[in-house]
């Protein structure tokens, strides 16, 4: 089958009839983070641990993995609520208000030639139990946009849960629900797992109930270019041939110990029915994406600051880059020259053939790896110029480096435009005033939230912000992790985006 035939699938299930356009101009547009109550650290105690390589030899019978995995795997709902949009104030686009009247088209129609209504938005996706007190792992754009979000475990109760947080950029997403004593799943070593080992896929496709699927691994570290959720998406599937279709976004894929190795989300298809093959995030790149999560808020991720050669290069560039195919290694393309490669001393035309002592044999893996790091973490590189080889160590850095140390530095390095609110529409909003943030680019808020515009700034690390000053004023005194706290119109609850190593 010709690639351009076929078509890379969340595996989301399907909205409701007649909500198709609509649900495509939102798509991947409505994550927000709020406030946990309890700053938990992802250890062994909450159910999360790295657990013991699956044997070398492979079951035939797969009922032991499946009855310990299968209670820890959940089905989720979400609703998107929609209220009345469409205004239209233009008379020229409104030929029959004023010939009939408002009355008229209220009574008949329910429609005044202003206003309509929509219909919510509905999805269906997976989900799987890390915590014995009900925090649950996700895809992103299984929840993205959610106003509310229903879980239904494996014994059929029902729970409403709260959207932790989301990362755009690993499509993961952590979810909580009000209970205790969940079966847990027990977390695997998604390095240790083999091309040819045998796994199970289990999920809640199609709107079903729980469903397991059998496969092997049939290939690792795929980057896709799927991703357009977030602003510097990282990809490094674990491909399989175990059944999944839409509605198994978010679903377990485990070994045959019945251990997590990877988070299922996306199929490869020329119908958007599962055609042969399926995309998974491995376990490893979750549980940095988590713990972060837990323990700030949001995901701290260090960036190297390279741009590293596709494999489709062409021979010109090739020879331009002095690359070598006979070599097993990511070359570099580019460097940031305020980076952190470049203060290590890496240059354009370098081969990384080894990080932290691991061989690196794709982009896709480098990425990954380098994704499970934070800002300020030291890793150690083997790279080779010249037909020479050479260890170097790089300190990662926030993707923006070092910010300006001017309060006016301070706000652009978030990356927005933001307009105070007048009296009267903070009075009707019932609030004392705030920024609206709007023109969201490359910045603090793009690569560390899922902030849309229309967001309206009420206080920044718990300091009230009215106006561009007071937002000076503010982050003039922070120098590390803090929180931007505020509403969206329309909606009566609270959100906080967390920020994480700021520099004035």
């Amino acid at each position: 089958m010709k690639r351009n035939t076929v078509v890379i699938v969340l595996c989301v299930f399907c909205v409701v009839a007649g909500l198709e356009l609509l649900a495509h101009g939102n798509k991947g547009s409505w994550n927000f983070l709020e406030r946990r109550k309890n700053n938990l650290a992802f250890n062994t105690s909450s159910g999360l641990h790295a657990a013991n390589n699956p044997g070398s030899v492979q079951p035939v019978d797969f009922e032991r993995a499946a009855a310990d995995a299968v209670p820890s795997v959940v089905h989720i709902n979400t609703t998107i609520k929609f209220k009345e949009v469409g205004k239209n104030n233009n008379p020229d686009q409104d030929p029959f208000g004023d010939m009939f009247g408002d009355d008229f088209f209220r009574r008949f129609f329910g429609y005044n030639g202003r206003q309509f209504q929509v219909p919510n938005q509905k999805g269906s996706g997976s989900g799987v139990i890390i915590s014995p007190d009900g925090y649950i792992v996700t895809n992103n754009h299984v929840v993205s946009g959610a106003t509310e979000v229903k879980v239904t475990l494996n014994d059929r109760k029902d729970y409403t849960a709260k959207v932790i947080g989301t990362d755009p950029n690993t499509d993961l997403a952590l979810v909580k629900i009000d209970a205790k004593n969940l079966p847990a799943i027990s977390v695997g070593n998604s390095d240790d797992v083999k091309l040819g080992e045998w796994v199970l896929a289990i999920g809640y496709p199609l709107n079903l109930e729980v469903t397991v699927t059998q496969g092997i691994v049939s290939a690792k570290s795929r980057n896709l270019g799927i991703n357009t959720q977030g602003s510097a998406p990282v990809e490094d599937f674990i491909q399989t041939d175990a059944a999944v279709n839409p509605g198994s976004s978010g679903g377990a894929l485990v070994n045959t110990s019945g251990e997590l190795i990877a988070i299922n989300s996306a199929i490869a298809s020329p119908t958007g029915a599962f055609a042969g093959y399926a995309y998974a995030i491995p376990s490893n790149l979750m549980k940095k994406v988590v713990d972060d999560i837990m323990k700030y808020g949001s995901v701290q991720r260090g960036y190297l600051g390279i741009s590293m050669a596709p494999e489709n290069l062409d021979d010109a560039k090739k020879k331009e880059l002095g690359i070598n195919d006979n070599i097993n290694a990511v070359w570099v393309m580019d460097v940031d020259p305020k980076g952190a490669a470049a203060e290590a001393g890496i240059k354009k035309g370098d081969a990384i053939i080894k990080m932290n002592g691991n061989d690196i044999s794709s982009d896709a893996q480098l990425a990954e790896m380098v994704a499970r790091q934070k800002p300020g973490d030291k890793i150690k590189l083997t790279i080779m110029r010249d037909s020479k080889q050479m260890n170097v160590e790089a300190v990662l850095k926030n993707k923006l480096g070092i910010f300006p140390g001017t309060e006016t530095a301070a706000v652009e390095s978030l990356g927005a435009d933001f307009t105070p609110l007048n009296k009267e529409d903070a009075s009707k909003l019932g609030i004392d005033g705030g920024l609206t943030v709007s023109n969201i680019r490359d910045g603090v808020i793009s690569n560390q939230t899922n902030m849309r515009p229309g967001f309206i700034i009420t206080k920044v690390a718990g300091i009230p912000v009215k106006n561009v000053d007071d937002l000076k004023r503010a982050l003039m005194k922070q120098n590390g992790n803090f929180q931007i706290e505020g509403i969206y119109p329309g909606s009566s609850e609270i959100y906080y985006y967390g920020i994480n190593d700021f520099r004035k």
